[in-house]
């Protein structure tokens, strides 16, 4: 098995800031329990060589452990935590941003009848599976990278497109291709999602999205609601209350503002569903989060 020398790659490597040498390759190294934190999942691969981690995305809850794989094929809001972590027996796992440009590029390259048939409607946008030998063995290989850094420009590319052909040909494949296909389900549920974040304090008709999707209002209800585990709105609140949650970092004393900021008329409703999200007003839950900043990487990992 390859779970020995990716565990002992990922605990020499992992950095605090999960960054590494080569280019969207992340390190995750946990040495405790976490307490859930909610952010954006973004979109990539995430590998557990060692402990686990549970994720909850709308009403589905993801677990997955070593020798299990996630992927994000959209950024959505999720909620998550290590539930296997020690200072003896770290969580140790690996990550791979994925981009629509590179899933497209390969299945321009592959041959007729190189991947089964997409199956009908949008595919969730987070799934797990067993990581086969194949896959553990390619990252392994591009981890090995990191010990001879002159090696990294010529070869990580290669091994980074291997693991996604592996992951395209593999069991999860539809979610990965349709990632790349400019006229897919999911790339149109993905245009919407990206307004949503762009616009999150702004008011929105479902009529207008679902235009902007190029679907009928059934069809895009029903296909959002199967990526992203919730509807539109649900969605447009989870977004709201991290960002207020970023804000309140900073403006600890200015509730009021920051609800106003992100979106909400009524204050009494912005810190009800404060509450409900993240279990403290927000007043109270303010004075904790002098530290916090936007997370810079994907939360799945």
């Amino acid at each position: 098995m390859y779970l020995d020398e990716l565990r002992a790659l990922l605990a020499r490597h992992a950095r605090p800031d999960m960054s590494t040498a080569i280019d969207g390759v992340l390190i995750s190294k946990v040495d405790e329990q976490t307490a859930p934190t909610t952010s954006m999942s973004g979109t990539v691969l995430a590998l557990i060589a060692q402990g686990a981690k549970r994720m909850a995305l709308g009403d589905r809850v993801y677990e997955y452990r070593a020798g299990q794989y996630l992927v994000a094929s959209v950024d959505l809001p999720v909620t998550g935590r290590f539930t296997q972590a020690s200072a003896d027996t770290p969580a140790l796992g690996f990550g791979l941003v994925l981009h629509p440009a590179t899933v497209a590029e390969l299945l321009l390259q592959a041959a007729p009848g190189d991947l089964p048939p997409l199956p009908g409607g949008a595919p969730s946008g987070m799934v797990v599976s067993d990581a086969p030998d194949e896959l553990g063995d390619a990252v392994v290989r591009l981890l090995r990278l990191l010990d001879r850094p002159r090696d990294v420009t010529v070869l990580a590319p290669l091994i980074k497109r291997e693991i996604l052909w592996l992951l395209l040909s593999g069991e999860q494949g539809a979610a990965v291709r349709q990632l790349g296909l400019a006229d897919s389900s999911l790339s149109h549920i993905a245009r919407a999602v990206r307004w949503i974040r762009d616009h999150y304090a702004e008011a929105f008709r479902v009529e207008d999205l679902a235009r902007l999707s190029g679907m009928s209002v059934s069809a895009f209800y029903r296909n959002f609601q199967a990526v992203a585990a919730m509807s539109p709105i649900q969605f447009q609140k989870q977004i709201r209350l991290q960002e207020a949650r970023l804000l309140l970092a900073t403006h600890p004393n200015d509730v009021t503002g920051v609800g106003s900021r992100v979106g909400y008329e009524s204050p009494s409703q912005f810190s009800r569903e404060y509450r409900r999200q993240f279990g403290a007003p927000p007043s109270q839950d303010a004075s904790r989060l002098r530290g916090i900043t936007r997370a810079e990487v994907p939360a799945v990992v």
